[in-house]
């Protein structure tokens, strides 16, 4: 019986793997007021995007710049105070020579400036907290990224401080963003073997590159690299955690979105047959190759990835044998019949 036969292609195999995963927002900041008040302002609209420094809230100023001005007041009078210390010490010192006033004066006289100038630095320290109280009523955006809804309106009290404070609103900085996936234990384990071998960045590349594309996209668009593995597996599942850090300029992508990624496996030197040359037998997967005297003979494999259209064969084949392609539902064709081999051709796909 004739039959289409052909050696299988040899090339070098970029591995691709595929995961499930979600993007995750590169940092989430929860917006509360440092100083009780009402609500004098709003600054922002609902689901904006604000930049770092933006105001966002406005608090009643006028409690704490009272406060501000009794404290430039206590400090005034605690400088004057330790400037007539300093001229009675000054005078004792001229008088002491003289034994006008006894040395126990002069000491009172020294002990009195040096309280006076603690109570000063008191003074400068409570105008400080008082100026800081009142910067803290202008409510700024700690980091660029999109806000929330506001969760407070003008006019409402709030509590302050660093307990119990009332929440205002929720940045999310989506630029770049995280996409998390989990990699199972026996992928994580492969990397890491290629990684002790150096194999592990891809060629020309110091880091570890990804590739994503979202539940109604086709093609590999998004690109980004591995920026962090978790220092333990989860005893449950018996994956480890893996994180990329992607580019999100335009902003398209959105915290809590599903999508699929493709992760750096190495590259290795590989052959190819199309699927349509395996045949399952069982547990087993076999190809059927010509031996001497053109007799079928099966051969056990061990499949890989699809790449460029065909099949990776990672064991069982070598480069000069001839696999038979068509044919294989003929009963004629199986283990120790003898065939007419024709020239097939195993043609590959352009790899996007």
């Amino acid at each position: 019986m004739p039959v289409g036969v052909s050696e299988p292609i040899a090339k070098r195999v970029i591995q691709w793997d595929e995961y499930s995963g979600r993007f995750e927002a590169l940092a989430i900041v929860e917006i509360r007021a440092r100083v009780s008040g009402f609500v004098d302002k709003l600054h922002f609209k609902d689901g904006q995007w604000v930049n770092s420094g933006d105001p966002l809230f406005t608090i009643d100023k006028r409690p704490y710049e009272i406060a501000v001005e009794s404290a430039q007041a206590d400090m005034a009078r605690n400088r004057a105070q330790v400037e007539l210390a300093e001229l009675q010490v000054s005078r004792g010192a001229a008088l002491i020579g003289s034994r006008t006033i006894t040395e126990q004066e002069n000491d009172t006289r020294k002990s009195n400036l040096a309280v006076a100038k603690a109570q000063l630095k008191a003074a400068e320290a409570a105008l400080h907290n008082a100026q800081l109280n009142l910067e803290w009523t202008d409510v700024t955006a700690p980091l660029a990224g999109r806000i929330s809804d506001r969760k407070v309106d003008p006019g409402n009290l709030i509590q302050g401080g660093q307990q119990g404070a009332t929440l205002l609103a929720t940045i999310v900085s989506t630029e770049p963003i995280y996409f998390t996936f989990d990699v199972s234990e026996s992928d994580h384990l492969r990397y890491q073997r290629l990684a002790l071998s150096g194999a592990r960045a891809q060629s020309g590349s110091s880091t570890i590159p990804v590739k994503i594309k979202l539940a109604d996209e086709t093609e590999w668009k998004r690109e980004g690299s591995v920026d962090f593995v978790d220092n333990v597996l989860s005893p449950r599942s018996g994956t480890i955690r893996t994180r990329a850090l992607v580019e999100n300029k335009d902003r398209f992508l959105t915290p809590g979105v599903f999508g699929r990624v493709q992760l750096y496996g190495g590259e290795y030197e590989a052959l190819l047959i199309p699927d349509s040359a395996i045949v399952s037998d069982q547990a087993r997967k076999i190809v059927f190759v010509i031996g001497g005297d053109n007799v079928v003979q099966a051969r056990p494999i061990v499949m890989g990835p699809i790449y460029e259209g065909l099949r990776v064969i990672r064991d069982g084949l070598k480069a000069d044998d001839k696999v038979v392609l068509d044919g294989l539902a003929n009963p004629m064709v199986r283990p120790g019949a003898k065939i007419v081999p024709q020239k097939g051709e195993i043609k590959a796909q352009a790899q996007k």
